[in-house]
């Protein structure tokens, strides 16, 4: 099905150009423009355009001087912090590729990737946990150098004297040395340092996002300064709200995932926003922000609007500023949605992405119409095919399900040095190059996609397939059920039979047996669960969204 074709509901047309360009120049434009602006809202200290962008040149001056050369790695091992933005877009001026590592890593994780990327230089802050980590890494790897940021510093005087001196257990104990430095040192050497930072080719490798892709081994995506930029100004196109720099987005989403990295950071700085940011959600810190800084949208993940709802302080937050949120990373339930809608008088909208698409392929509109239970209608100048599950050389029927691949110009070049892993995703189809999801999708008339499941995560129950999502969606309907997860358990006689996994919203509101009869009345035969198991809480991932992988592997081991 062709979508420049179909009915439009986003603001801006289908067939818009973006213009390729590099991230330090996208900052610069905006840091020249409105210099005085704030880019940052940090724990009562705001940061200017200005503010953040001379001292990402001068990190980017201090990567050169220490022999950080065009192409090379810089890692940010950090929460959101002021030093993620400046050191994020200050190796990028230097010509340096950033590798993004969740501070939720341990060891074994940090430093499988510093291997695997390259990294010689890795950014961290002083919080106990995360800078032993990084401490135990640079020993134990080929890491050259590891700069330690202050948090104290960050915040604004008077916090941070207290932080200094009343929690100093907060505070790691840096051995600073040679290979571990200072960041305000780092800093002041780079304004020291005279010359020329190198012209950036919008082409050329901008970020390393490490992802499971389709397969689960953890691959490091090859994304360019122009799959970034133009997914931030795609983004950016979805706004029908008017003047983008008035604009105040909740940062609780973590800059180090990639889709903070399009939805939060560099749509903010296309447009001239500001980001309201909190180093890690906690949903009554959230709800204060919100009503501090005037948020007009944020965009998060399921778990974080179910934790909003479920907080005592929602209903006395004025949250009259927001204009719209945005769901992504997992489907959104409806039972959600329409309980969130109810209680903030504010739209919900879900959308999807991946980290092979430099975060955000699809959404549904701001306003007017859209069509719950579908990830919407995807992004200017991207191009959708649904393929055959079994034989991806196959484009199925319209109206029929099959395996979404994607065509655009945020899509991912590649693997890093793994071409083989490239050539299991990537498909040639009516002379273009297609990127294949994993993800099961239908399309309807006016372009809306609905995820069915993912291929891998399909239960196979004698002969037939079963989606998990479509058995869960049905769950979360049951007014007892707070969260809920099916896997396929091994079966000598089918193969594989469905078992549900739930979490409840009051404990005691209905029993496993219960559950197990009315879900079973409403499904399909070959849907049916052998069992519900109701427990206290579900395996999530490390943004937040339930982990149908991990509950996979600890029930199965």
């Amino acid at each position: 099905m062709d979508v420049s074709k179909l009915p439009n509901y986003h603001p801006v047309a289908w067939d818009t150009r973006f213009e390729p360009i590099a991230l330090p120049d996208m900052f610069a434009r905006t840091a020249q423009a409105s210099p005085s602006a704030p880019l940052l809202h940090f724990l009562g200290r705001t940061y200017s355009y200005s503010e953040l962008y001379r001292d990402a040149r001068a990190f980017a001056h201090a990567l050169k001087a220490r022999g950080i050369a065009e192409g090379d790695r810089v890692g940010l091992f950090l929460p959101n912090v002021p030093s993620y933005v400046v050191g994020y877009y200050g190796a990028m001026m230097a010509g340096a590729v950033v590798v993004n590592f969740s501070p939720l890593y341990a060891v074994e994780e940090l430093e499988e990737q510093v291997a695997d990327s390259g990294t010689r230089l890795l950014v961290t802050v002083d919080v106990p946990e995360l800078y032993a980590t990084a401490e135990e890494v640079l020993r134990g790897s080929e890491l050259e150098t590891l700069v330690v940021s202050s948090l104290s510093q960050m915040l604004p005087r008077l916090k941070g004297i207290a932080l200094r001196l009343f929690a100093r257990s907060k505070v790691a104990k840096v051995d600073y040395r040679a290979d571990i430095l200072r960041w305000n040192d780092l800093l002041k050497q780079g304004e020291r340092s005279g010359g020329q930072l190198p012209t950036v080719d919008p082409q050329s490798l901008a970020l390393l996002q490490y992802t499971g892709g389709t397969t689960g081994t953890p691959k490091g995506a090859m994304l360019t300064h122009a799959n970034l930029s133009i997914n931030a100004q795609q983004t950016a196109g979805l706004n029908p709200f008017g003047d983008p720099a008035n604009e105040v987005f909740m940062g609780a989403l973590p800059f180090f995932h990639v889709f903070a990295n399009t939805a939060l950071l560099n749509h903010a700085v296309v447009t001239g926003a500001s980001i309201a940011m909190v180093p890690r959600f906690e949903t009554k810190q959230v709800l204060q922000t919100i009503e501090k800084y005037g948020a007009t949208g944020f965009p998060g993940v399921p778990t974080m609007f179910q934790a909003l709802l479920d907080h005592p302080d929602l209903a006395k937050t004025d949250l009259s500023s927001l204009r719209i949120c945005i769901s992504g990373g997992a489907p959104l339930p409806g039972p959600l949605r329409e309980k969130f809608e109810a209680a903030t008088g504010v739209r919900l909208v879900e959308g999807y992405g991946l980290t092979e698409s430099a975060g955000v392929v699809s959404a549904n509109p701001y306003e007017g119409t859209r069509k719950p239970g579908t990830i919407g209608q995807v992004l200017m100048q991207t191009e959708v095919l649904l393929l055959d599950k079994e034989d991806p050389a196959i484009v199925v029927a319209d109206g029929e399900p099959g395996e979404l691949a994607l065509h655009g110009p945020q899509v991912m070049q590649g693997y890093w040095n793994r071409p083989e892993a490239a050539q299991e995703v990537f498909i040639e189809h009516r002379g273009k190059t297609w990127l294949r999801t994993g993800d099961v999708a239908t399309m309807d008339e006016d372009g809306f996609l609905q995820i069915v499941d993912r291929i891998k995560d399909m239960i196979a129950v004698g002969g037939f397939k079963v989606f998990p999502s479509q058995v869960e969606d049905v769950l979360v309907e049951h007014e007892a059920i707070k969260e809920a997860l099916v896997i396929g358990r091994p079966d000598a006689y089918r193969g594989e039979a469905p078992v549900a996994y739930v979490t409840l919203e009051t404990e005691g509101q209905a029993t496993a047996e219960e559950l197990r009869g009315w879900l079973n009345a409403r499904i399909g035969k070959h849907e049916r669960v052998d069992e519900v198991v109701i427990r206290t809480d579900l395996p999530k991932t490390m943004i937040g969204k339930l982990d149908r992988k991990a509950l996979r592997a600890e029930v199965l081991d």
